[in-house]
């Protein structure tokens, strides 16, 4: 019977010290893959034309402020709003705009 209340302690107790050291993530349950990606600053008047377009048709009054392309033809806008709020962007070459 001793047996049985020392084996039962000594497992409990190792369970403790083992929870306690490590600690505890709570998340929402979303997980993303992070990754980051190298952009380089271009000239606004090197953008591809299909990215000019998108950028006026969908953000009309809009200033662009600077531009850049990663390795992948991927271009990272930074815009002011017509309301003056600073937004980045992100589009492909063929002026899809992608979500990061």
């Amino acid at each position: 019977m001793k047996k049985l209340v020392f084996a039962t302690a000594l497992a409990l107790g190792s369970l403790t010290i083992g929870t306690a050291a490590t600690p505890i993530i709570f998340h929402d349950g979303i997980m993303e893959d992070v990754f980051i990606q190298d952009y380089t600053e271009i000239s606004t008047s090197d953008l591809p034309t299909p990215i000019v377009n998108a950028l006026a048709s969908d953000y009309q009054g809009a200033m662009l402020n600077k531009a850049y392309v990663d390795d992948e033809n991927n271009y990272k806008l930074e815009i002011t709003s017509q309301d003056g709020s600073s937004v980045v962007l992100y589009a492909d070459a063929e002026g899809n705009w992608l979500e990061m």
